[in-house]
């Protein structure tokens, strides 16, 4: 048996639209691709403006800069994340004031937000862990009572909702990934998603190096200069077509995985059912977009005996993220705080293998092989 964790799905048009982009003679960025996708994200789902970046970390950043922080200003973020969605703003000289996760699911937990906010407050980043949304009423509801802006970390929420509205769309800026993990793939590659009309026109200058130069092109300034910061976010032309073949696929990738993360429920629920182990908690308020499966296990232990034995029969499974309130980074700087629940999720969470091409017997594979090794153990 040999299932990976993760294996990058070819629709069969990517080299074929990257053969297009170079013919065009326009490879290094805002060429035909880079329009089309951005135009799909913006019809689609009805973004008010988006700009590819070459990862989701650009597109963060570039939330960062158009938040205009300055130092000891804080932004709010779940320590249950990865560092991107911290990194970007402590960049922009902001501090990290580190949120816990909910007790039933690594989403951040809005009941205990309030009390974090102070008149340095000026970001909430919520993480849409796994695809799943946040409480987005609450946030909202703080943003607009404490002036605050709202970022949403929806690296892993393509094609996912809260109550009917697509996730991305909520909060004032919002960043995406097509890193080769994510549903929707561009090897690299990002999003961002300018909500608030307030920060249209600076993304676009932040986005082209500190220059006017999209005004320009569009015939709005006799010529373009430097005005402001930025950097090269942009990606180049073979990245965005490749993405475009992706997203022609979209339905037909997210029917598959969604039938793929049923079938992981269906088959691992007689063990939740008995106490060895947790599943996903899908809230009433949200969809799945099937981003990832994951289990929750009683112990460190556990899980640590779970992944060697998946690994000794071929399958590949891996814990998560280590929460960021504990790295070293942080701890050098700030002293350790008590977030007990995104330590207990660095502690116990075990995703399972999730790509297109996995088959229903590899499931069943996997589900028997998680049995088998968690009746072993509660037996010791």
């Amino acid at each position: 048996m040999n299932i990976p964790f993760n294996k990058p799905y070819l629709t069969g048009k990517e080299t074929e639209y990257i053969q297009q982009a170079v013919a065009s003679g326009k490879i290094s960025g805002n060429g035909i691709f880079t329009q089309k996708c951005q135009q799909f994200f913006e019809q689609h789902y009805s973004f008010r403006k988006c700009l590819m970046t070459t990862s989701c970390t650009d597109a963060l950043e570039m939330a960062a800069i158009l938040c205009d922080l300055h130092p000891g200003d804080e932004v709010i973020v779940p320590s249950y994340t990865f560092v991107s969605s911290a990194l970007a703003f402590v960049r922009a000289g902001a501090k990290i004031v580190f949120a816990d996760s909910e007790p039933q699911s690594p989403s951040l937990d809005v009941n205990q937000l309030e009390g974090l906010i102070t008149p340095r407050t000026k970001v909430i980043v919520p993480v849409h862990y796994a695809g799943v949304a946040c409480e987005m009423d609450s946030i909202m509801a703080l943003a607009e009572k404490y002036h605050l802006i709202i970022v949403e970390d929806a690296a892993q929420a393509i094609d996912s909702q809260y109550k009917g509205v697509q996730l991305g769309s909520i909060g004032h800026l919002a960043a995406f990934s097509f890193h080769e993990t994510k549903n929707i793939i561009a090897g690299e590659g990002g999003l961002l998603v300018i909500n608030d009309e307030q920060f249209v026109r600076r993304a676009e200058i932040i986005w082209e190096k500190g220059t006017n130069r999209a005004a320009f092109f569009r015939g709005e300034v006799a010529k373009y200069n430097w005005v402001d910061i930025g950097s090269s976010f942009l990606p180049n032309e073979l990245t965005s077509a490749f993405l475009y073949a992706q997203l022609e696929c979209l339905d037909q990738i997210q029917q598959k995985r969604l039938a793929l993360w049923n079938r992981y429920y269906q088959r691992l629920r007689p063990l939740e059912v008995s106490g060895l182990c947790r599943l996903p908690n899908i809230p009433s308020y949200a969809t799945n977009n099937a981003h990832m499966f994951y289990l929750l296990l009683p112990s460190l232990e556990i899980r640590t005996a779970l992944i060697e034995r998946m690994r000794h029969e071929g399958i590949g499974a891996v814990s998560h993220y280590i929460s960021l309130h504990s790295s070293p980074f942080y701890l050098a700087d700030n002293p350790l705080c008590s977030l007990p629940n995104s330590d207990h999720f660095t502690d116990c969470l075990l995703r399972l293998p999730m790509f297109y091409e996995l088959s229903f017997d590899d499931v069943d594979l996997i589900a028997n092989v998680i049995a088998d090794e968690l009746s072993h153990h509660t037996a010791r």
